[in-house]
């Protein structure tokens, strides 16, 4: 079965339920089901084929729900576009994924248009859903097609594409009901350009339930929407967990009507679980994800360990191996490598990192961890030197490449730093050019915000003379790494 063929059978099922809660809207399975057939026709009609991409830059909302399902329903492949992007970058996830059209919300279309701009294979920005299409007969989908293509930074300068098909999608989002849904009333609080937001969402209708979407981040709008709707279930990010924690202590909503309550993404602050269980009356169950490797462990109920990444579910196979590939003792740390019917097919035109991250069979996640005796994994570190800020991946290349572009630096490296609320920080190491002018910290991070998005600007600028070197003449991130905490832990950090 397809994610269209899904919605299809559910509405069918289902023609009058809600579906779909949004600020001012209420959407039954039949009206989303009829919404996207009528765009997914009208893509053909624009001579778009199964394989052509889309990209969808609009936040949660009844229109972006129609989007991904007449994508689903057309054979058409989505390309989410993360709403904090700059120009640059969205240029580039239009290049790279080759996207026809790309559908922007109103307020973003500035943002896309200039994107439009720099990219001349995209084809047009469109700003509104079309109500009407011709009547075009529906393409047969095979469940191996790709659905979705989800760009995530990596350990090279620019992001990746990650290819989902529509069986994978759909065997994470039946894990998710078994673990999380259970015919409750959802609420996504995270974007959809996300893969745990979409699949919570495409979860929730694989199971005739319905969800709330809210259009952003807002800890007091989450906990009204729980309040106003008796929300069962959710997912969220560490780091945007806290700001919920502390505005349910600030001002207490009812949230008696949540059941279940999933975090992941990145690392769980110690104190988090017992605030949490205090202020909402339910423990805490932190997973372990990816959008490579999709819902991988999840901290069961009755199995719950603080700090714990979880267990496996039953449909990944996880080896905790050494750099040689052989599995370590019970206890040891290692990298975690796992085969599971979700993950993702490739890297969308990227043979040679798809075939790092695949090797002999195995998906190779780049993090480190042990597994105790009762099965659960601890995390240990990552083999990559992606930096995880609030749960989103920042490669330091990334903003390096960016910094590189101001005219005094002469030399670049960027590490993470932990942080207590976000996880980590992103924090750079400038050296600048002899006889050159730079100003000061703020000129060189406002010229970076110019060109990244605002979560990957550096926090920090620190200045040498030299960056450390390793063997190769590359900036040697690690020694960096090692400076920065000698730093932090002398001024008391």
């Amino acid at each position: 079965m397809t994610m269209g063929e899904m919605l299809r059978a559910k509405a069918a099922g289902h023609p009058d339920k809600t579906v779909l809660f949004a600020p001012g809207a209420e959407v039954t399975y039949a009206q989303l089901d009829n919404s996207a057939t009528r765009l997914a026709r009208w893509f053909l009609h624009q001579g778009l084929r199964p394989g052509d991409r889309v990209a969808i830059h609009w936040h949660n909302s009844v229109e972006a729900a129609q989007l991904y399902f007449a994508a689903f329903l057309s054979g058409v492949i989505a390309v989410p576009v993360n709403l904090r992007l700059k120009v640059p970058e969205i240029a580039y996830v239009f290049q790279n994924s080759g996207a026809a059209l790309c559908f922007s919300a109103p307020a973003l279309v500035p943002l896309a248009e200039a994107a439009a701009a720099l990219c001349p294979s995209l084809r047009s920005v469109v700003s509104a859903i079309p109500g009407e299409a011709p009547d075009v007969v529906l393409p047969a989908i095979d469940v191996g097609q790709t659905a979705v293509i989800m760009y995530t930074s990596g350990t090279t300068a620019r992001p990746k594409g990650v290819e989902c098909s529509h069986g994978a999608f759909l065997e994470c989002c039946r894990c998710m009901q078994a673990e999380l849904v259970s015919g409750g009333l959802g609420l996504c609080t995270t974007p959809m350009m996300h893969i745990a937001a979409l699949a919570m969402v495409v979860a929730s209708i694989y199971c005739g339930a319905a969800i709330v979407l809210l259009p952003g981040f807002d800890p007091g709008a989450i906990l009204d929407a729980i309040e106003r709707y008796r929300c069962t279930y959710t997912v969220s990010l560490p780091a945007l967990l806290q700001f919920i924690v502390e505005e349910q202590a600030r001002k207490p909503r009812d949230v008696r009507s949540l059941d279940t309550v999933l975090v992941g993404g990145d690392s769980v602050p110690h104190s988090l679980p017992s605030r949490f269980q205090e202020l909402f009356g339910i423990p805490l169950q932190e997973f372990y994800g990816m959008t490579e490797g999709g819902f991988i462990a999840v901290n069961p109920r009755h199995s719950i360990r603080e700090g714990s990444m979880g267990i496996p579910l039953s449909i990944v196979q996880v080896r905790i191996v050494d750099p040689a590939g052989r599995d370590v003792p019970e206890g040891e740390p290692g990298e975690v490598v796992l085969r599971s019917p979700i993950a993702c097919r490739r890297y969308w035109n990227d043979p040679e990192t798809t075939a790092d991250l695949l090797r002999d069979g195995w998906l190779h996640t780049g993090d480190l961890a042990r597994r105790d005796a009762e099965g659960h994994l601890w995390f240990q570190g990552r083999a990559k030197q992606i930096i995880v800020r609030a749960g989103s991946n920042i490669s330091p290349q990334e903003v390096e490449a960016a910094i590189y572009q101001h005219p005094a630096v002469r030399e670049a490296g960027v590490v993470g730093l932990p942080d207590p609320v976000y996880g980590e920080a992103v924090v750079a190491f400038v050296a600048l050019r002899r006889a050159a002018s730079a100003g000061d910290e703020q000129e060189i991070r406002e010229f970076t915000r110019e060109r990244l998005a605002d979560y990957k600007t550096p926090e920090r600028i620190l200045f040498l003379s030299e960056l450390p070197k390793g063997l190769t003449g590359k900036v040697d991130r690690r020694a960096l790494k090692e400076m920065l905490l000698a730093r932090s832990r002398a001024a008391g950090g």
